[in-house]
């Protein structure tokens, strides 16, 4: 059974390229995520329900976005706009993208350079996963109830260090 991680194209280019001896599977498989990546985008763009987050490409590089997601109400990080890059390998959507936090953010699950510890990110990532969904989940990351915060410090007083220490 095929794995739906597994991208067909490449797996049928890399053969097609093999047997001709070429090199021309590379650029269609390129295409192809340039399609995909495409199709988000609209569907980003014409989804006005979706509220706290959005993504579009960093000039005129397809494989380079800058996402923002908004704080989650009710929580420390309400009133917060965060900027994410997302770099898309050629191998998207069977490979996962390389998402970062370009603000500054203290969350366990955010390493100093901003590179986040998600799942779906990582060995959960799945190729029916898209830009919406990925921005959705990290959003929800930064919601979930996290017994240290609330054992450290009170809301407000977190959300005055937030400010404080990373100029947000």
């Amino acid at each position: 059974m095929a794995s739906q991680n597994m991208d067909p194209a490449a797996a049928a280019a890399s053969s097609t390229a093999a047997l001709k001896g070429s090199e021309s599977g590379g650029s269609a498989a390129r295409s192809s995520v340039s399609k995909r990546l495409q199709q988000e985008l609209m569907t980003l763009m014409v989804s006005f329900v979706i509220k706290g987050i959005s993504a579009f490409p960093e000039s005129d590089n397809l494989f380079k976005w800058i996402g923002t997601i908004d704080g989650a109400q009710g929580t420390v990080y309400e009133g917060l706009r965060y900027r994410l890059s997302l770099e898309f390998p050629a191998g998207y959507p069977y490979q996962a993208p390389r998402v970062k936090f370009v603000t500054s953010c203290f969350h366990p699950n955010v390493d100093e350079q901003g590179f986040i510890c998600l799942d779906i990110l990582k060995d959960k990532w799945s190729a029916l996963y898209d830009v919406r969904s990925i921005l959705l989940s990290i959003q929800s990351l930064l919601g979930g109830n996290h017994v240290f915060l609330t054992a450290v410090l009170s809301v407000s007083a977190f959300k005055t260090h937030l400010q404080s220490t990373f100029q947000i």
